[in-house]
């Protein structure tokens, strides 16, 4: 297992997060591949346009406030193509700490074109 995470991966999930905390949808779909699908239990998007849709609503409802944590636990890179899995989570307004319930374990998969990072899929699962 490596858990040392490449710099320009560690820097896109840094953006991701980074959008994540300003609310702001249009940064964080801009991340996600134009192809990209969404799992996670009782969702599945596919697509950037989609992304975006869902993320906007959630930051302008349930997730107002929210940031997402993410934490690398696995790093592998085969050329153009990385698997992140890490132990995620959303501290929801007013939140210090990441309850129980709200852990993830999640799984990204980074492509590499046109020398950026992007995100291709993304699917969580709670943790316990």
């Amino acid at each position: 297992m490596t858990t040392t995470t490449p710099a320009e991966i560690q820097d896109l999930l840094h953006r991701l997060y980074a959008a994540w905390a300003d609310n702001d949808a249009d940064a964080f779909a801009a991340l996600y591949a134009p192809d990209a699908t969404v799992v996670m239990p009782g969702v599945f998007h596919q697509g950037r346009a989609t992304v975006r849709e869902y993320m906007a609503a959630a930051f302008d409802g349930p997730l107002k406030g929210s940031r997402g944590i993410d934490e690398p636990q696995d790093v592998r890179v085969q050329g153009d193509t990385a698997i992140v899995v890490s132990r995620a989570g959303i501290l929801f307004a007013g939140e210090e700490s990441l309850p129980a319930e709200h852990e993830r374990v999640a799984t990204w998969v980074l492509t590499r074109g046109d020398g950026a990072w992007s995100v291709a899929a993304y699917s969580n699962a709670p943790a316990h």
